[in-house]
């Protein structure tokens, strides 16, 4: 008699449950379908501009803070060039990639990116940015990175719940583990993510000593249309240094802006730091056969099955002559595009296309583009006019087209997107294959008993600060499901039973 008593009382909690939740909606108040995924064209398609709850979401995400990056906001940045190891002709028609010794200016500006502009740099567990504009002789071109391989989540939807779980309490106005775990635990996709930033190198003490990542995947695209993926990494020519758990408050307490001090004055002695670029080339097909999916930004591409290959070299030279002008207005994203290199069906980079440009419209100025850091080397030619702090020497009656101007601006061919055949209908799914735990594992075995060790202690300090047992419990599961060593070495440290652990983990 007791079961049916049990299940009675199961779903009547159900059915309470169900009646006090609230049905989400958009801003206009109608309801929401799925606040997970975007709406795509088939499984690999690109996210459809009609999707109007994600760039409801995006739209109103980015203009929640005024002047103040919505994230990155405490940043430095420098000057510098790029020089290119050979000729990438037979990938892409990219110009800046075209000869051996080829040269570009660039501008990087590194940062972190939850805390606000004034906050402290030294010993926050937190990605680092490294984006590297480039002024190139067909526009310029970004690559918007961070310091890991990889993020917290895959589909650009998820992005302002992300950042806002990361950021302050909106009552305490303090960052809050419990809030942020709370978030991570049920976000399954992050589980490799925070490995690699609970790992020391999640603690970077400087920005020269450390590496870059595009993450996401892109097109390269060469002169006959033939199409290549790739991955893009920057390697520290200086080696690295990292904080860990014995020396991480000496560090915080002798400077707290050590990354913004250390570029300065490293640089100012003419200690040159410099970066190695190199991608990952894969062909659709190769890119096919793998048993996960190569667009999930929360994957690495084994450099086993794709081996890195160096195609140039970054130095940085000098820095700015004013902090503002140069290093805040700056701006950033990977909607700048040039020929040759194109997005990919990656689900975060479409909605990063979109968010990126518009925010810096609303944080700079619809005309940020002009600004002397912002502004490309190339020849700017448009029809676009008007708007705040607009400085183009425009002339003549004709600011549409077409039109019967003797010297009218024309369209090239030559720079035409590549063609992309949709795979199926319009859908508002999640990815084919998610597999959310065996890359973390992977990474778990394959550092050193040093690295797992503060790995360990990095987490434990962290999730101790958890005031839900809940989401210890399924947080620590998900680094079970993992790796069992992995998840039984934190159910130990923080005094959990390991048989709950790997009930829930087996319940994933």
């Amino acid at each position: 008699m007791k079961a049916p008593i049990a299940i009675a009382l199961l779903l009547s909690g159900s059915l309470l449950w169900a009646q006090q939740q609230k049905t989400m909606t958009t801003n206009s108040g109608a309801p929401v379908g799925d606040n997970q995924d975007s709406l795509t064209v088939g499984n690999d398609g690109p996210v459809l501009l009609q999707d109007l709850h994600l760039i409801d979401k995006l739209q109103a995400f980015d203009r929640e803070r005024i002047p103040e990056r919505v994230v990155h906001a405490r940043g430095v940045g420098a000057h510098g060039f790029f020089v290119s190891y050979g000729d990438q002709s037979k990938y892409t028609k990219a110009d800046f990639l075209n000869a051996a010794g080829k040269q570009t200016p660039v501008f990087v500006r590194f940062s972190t990116v939850m805390p606000f502009r004034g906050s402290a740099e030294t010993g926050t567990r937190d990605p680092r940015g490294f984006a590297v504009k480039f002024y190139t002789q067909q526009g310029n071109y970004d690559i918007v990175g961070i310091n890991q391989p990889v993020f917290f989540i895959r589909d650009a939807i998820k992005f302002p719940d992300f950042v806002h779980a990361m950021k302050p309490s909106p009552v305490t106005n303090r960052q809050d583990p419990t809030r942020q775990w709370d978030f991570l635990s049920l976000d399954r996709e992050s589980t490799n993510m925070m490995t690699y930033m609970y790992l020391d190198s999640g603690t970077p003490l400087n920005y020269r000593q450390m590496d870059g990542f595009g993450v996401h995947a892109f097109r390269w695209v060469n002169a006959q249309g033939k199409v290549v993926f790739v991955k893009y990494k920057w390697t520290s020519m200086q080696g690295y240094l990292n904080t860990n758990p014995r020396t991480l408050a000496a560090a915080f307490l002798k400077d707290t802006q050590e990354g913004t001090d250390d570029l300065y004055r490293e640089v100012g002695k003419g200690n040159f730091p410099s970066w190695e670029l190199s991608v990952q080339i894969a062909t659709q097909e190769q890119l096919d056969k793998l048993d996960f999916d190569p667009f999930d930004d929360t994957k690495i591409w084994p450099e086993s099955i794709f081996p890195q290959t160096k195609i140039g070299k970054m130095t940085l030279n000098k820095m700015p002559d004013n902090f503002f002008q140069e290093t805040e207005e700056s701006a950033f994203a990977p909607g700048n595009l040039v020929s040759g290199i194109e997005p990919s069906p990656d689900r975060m980079l479409q909605g990063r296309l979109f968010s990126y440009l518009d925010t810096q419209r609303y944080r700079i100025g619809p005309d940020f583009q002009q600004l002397p850091i912002n502004r490309p080397i190339s020849p700017v030619n448009n029809y676009s006019q008007d708007g705040h702090m607009d400085n183009r020497e425009t002339h003549g009656e004709y600011n549409y087209q077409p039109n019967r101007a003797e010297n009218t601006i024309a369209e090239n061919p030559a720079f035409d997107y590549s063609p992309i055949q949709p795979d199926g209908p319009s859908q508002q799914k999640p990815i084919r294959i998610k597999d959310e735990y065996r890359q973390a594992g992977e990474l778990y075995r394959s550092v050193s008993k040093q690295d797992q060790d503060d790995l360990i202690e990095n987490l434990v300090h962290d999730l101790s600060q958890i005031t839900n047992p809940d989401t210890v419990l399924a947080a620590v599961a998900n680094f079970y499901k993992a790796d069992k060593n992995y998840g039984t070495r934190l159910a130990d440290g923080l005094h959990i039973s390991v048989d709950q652990v790997a009930t829930r983990a087996a319940a994933l």
